[in-house]
């Protein structure tokens, strides 16, 4: 199990529930090419409501139920593994937003 502490860099990758990475959702490609890659973790939100570059508004809410709402996924790892990262969204994200920003690690411990 890798240890991670301190100042470390937290990733956002903004997406939508319908875009894809070959046959699959790209959120799902993305946790599962991160867990090959051995990065300390993963995880997706779905969000109810949001709107991006095209300012469309995608929500759960509306009549007619969205099939593109907002997905995020935040992964929390080293400089060396954003490194890794960056490479990683220029082949597989074509549009959508990422944001890095540091982050302190106070607890990162798999239960016994």
């Amino acid at each position: 199990m890798r240890v991670l502490s301190g100042e470390q860099v937290l990733a956002r990758i903004f997406i939508g529930e319908s875009d894809r990475w070959h046959p699959q959702p790209l959120y799902l490609a993305l946790l599962q090419r991160l867990r090959k890659e051995g990065f300390a973790g993963a995880t997706v939100f779905r969000g109810i409501a949001g709107f991006g570059a095209h300012s469309i508004v995608h929500s759960s809410h509306l009549l007619r139920l969205s099939e593109d709402l907002p997905i995020v996924v935040e992964v929390v790892d080293s400089e060396e593994h954003m490194e890794t990262l960056t490479a990683i969204l220029d082949e597989m994200v074509t549009e959508g937003l990422v944001t890095m920003e540091k982050a302190k690690v106070l607890k990162y411990a798999a239960g016994g």
